[in-house]
């Protein structure tokens, strides 16, 4: 989520959007879209040039699930402890894990302590432009792979995270919502409209962006504010309610999510290994405790040890 370098307001002819639905055009959008970015872009320390692109794709893996005000101080954090990729390939996974504190879905960090040693062992420490050793990287999808190209290379990728995908939902589809998985048809849009030129495809990737995280929300979005309201197909169409498949809501007290991050929480904290004892006091409930902790060992984010001691991993 990281913007590039301001390009000329160019934008691809309306035969390359064969593939969009009767909405909007790349056309009609790519200009309105990137001027209010222009304007009203927030300043995020990995859109900043001195991030590069190991900033980008930090931020890409801890962006993913997780708002940009909790991501914010352990980003600022990770970056000073860790300003290339081989600083945090020469420590131990779990101290990625440590130091990713509180963001949730921890088997990220782990991810990126991976994607950061094979940075390092077959590009020599720097972040590869090319799409296709981004993706050959552990823990790379095809979400960060185009983000980390577009974003940090200036390259013309289709980005499709949630906010993206709302975005077209509504100015071109005309639903409210997208599926809840991304789809085929998805993706074929999101080529459809992107720009010809590498630099105004970038730039589109993260206003595009940018629109459905401060804009077109998920929820109490506000029109008024929109530079693509006029040409914007769920609008024209009275923003007919949601008839899909039902939306899929975020539960977490007294899930396993939560039992798994109060078994981290005290790992975290603890610099030697901790009895199960310790371990024991998180969670009244024995079987869904022991089930938590039985799925962290298996995600290799905790480590057992004879005489039933627990730690982060070492290796």
């Amino acid at each position: 989520m990281t913007a590039p370098t301001k390009p000329p307001h160019s934008s691809s002819p309306a035969s390359d959007h064969a593939g969009a639905d009767a909405g909007a055009t790349g056309a009609d959008l790519h200009a309105p879209v990137i001027h209010w970015f222009d304007d009203h872009a927030r300043d995020l320390p990995w859109r900043r040039p001195e991030a590069g692109a190991w900033g980008v794709m930090v931020s890409e893996f801890m962006l993913q699930q997780t708002p940009v005000s909790r991501v914010l101080p352990v980003y600022e954090q990770w970056l000073a402890r860790w300003p290339r990729p081989a600083d945090l390939a020469a420590e131990a996974p779990g101290e990625a894990v440590r130091a990713w504190g509180r963001l949730g879905y921890p088997r990220r960090a782990l991810r990126l302590h991976g994607a950061a040693v094979a940075i390092t062992e077959r590009h020599g420490g720097d972040v590869p432009s090319d799409h296709a050793q981004l993706l050959a990287l552990p823990g790379i999808g095809e979400y960060t792979a185009a983000a980390v190209a577009s974003f940090a290379y200036g390259q013309r990728h289709a980005v499709l995270d949630t906010n993206v995908r709302r975005v077209f939902a509504r100015a071109v589809r005309g639903v409210q919502y997208p599926p809840n998985a991304t789809t085929a048809a998805e993706r074929k849009l999101a080529r459809a409209l992107l720009p010809d030129d590498d630099s105004t495809a970038a730039r589109w990737a993260a206003a595009s962006m940018e629109l459905g995280a401060l804009v077109c929300t998920a929820r109490n979005e506000t029109c008024a504010r929109c530079p693509i309201a006029a040409q914007c197909a769920w609008r024209l169409a009275g923003k007919p309610e949601h008839d899909g498949p039902p939306r899929r809501g975020q539960t977490y007290a007294g899930t396993d999510r939560q039992v798994r991050g109060k078994l981290l929480a005290v790992l975290r904290e603890a610099h030697a290994p901790v009895p199960q004892a310790v371990l024991d006091r998180v969670w009244h409930e024995p079987v869904q405790r022991a089930r938590a902790l039985d799925g962290l060992v298996s995600d290799g984010l905790v480590e057992p040890l004879p005489g039933g001691l627990y730690r982060l991993p070492l290796t």
